[in-house]
């Protein structure tokens, strides 16, 4: 690891801790060159996963697209950025953990909605509208329904 102010690889881990509710590790370093301190942040490598999309199209996957997604529908709900932010890690750990390199985009989506489900139920409908393509207010009553009997 080499100094941001320096450029020397002559430093060392002075703390180490876990950051981003545990899936990575912040760094505490010193230079032992020119004396300064910086921080590093480790995450585990993952393996490229490629998003099938609709169309059958593919393209790499993309935290920020579920990032905008999840931001859009608790847009002035009661749901905290670290509740967010849980909840996008959580969707990461699910994705991945299925080990295969691809993953067809109406699986992520329903996994945005099962997580949705459980924090915010308006935020839920705004994802399953928009997600699912509701054409007209009884596609909107239906889901609504069957969220309603599912209680």
């Amino acid at each position: 690891m080499k100094c941001p102010y320096c450029g020397s690889d002559n430093n060392r881990v002075i703390d180490s801790r876990p950051a981003d509710d545990n899936t990575s590790i912040r760094r505490r370093r010193h230079c032992d060159d020119c004396n300064k301190r910086f921080t590093t942040y480790e995450k585990v490598e993952t393996i490229p996963l490629i998003v099938i999309k609709k169309d059958r199209g593919r393209e790499q996957y993309d935290r920020t697209k579920i990032e905008k997604g999840i931001l859009a529908a608790c847009y002035k709900r009661p749901v905290s950025a670290m509740q967010i932010t849980k909840m996008i890690n959580e969707i990461e750990r699910d994705i991945f953990s299925r080990e295969e390199k691809e993953i067809e985009s109406s699986l992520i989506g329903e996994i945005v909605m099962d997580k949705l489900r459980n924090v915010d139920q308006v935020a839920y409908v705004r994802f399953a509208s928009v997600y699912r393509e509701f054409k007209d207010a009884n596609t909107f009553m239906n889901e609504l329904k069957k969220m309603i009997n599912e209680k």
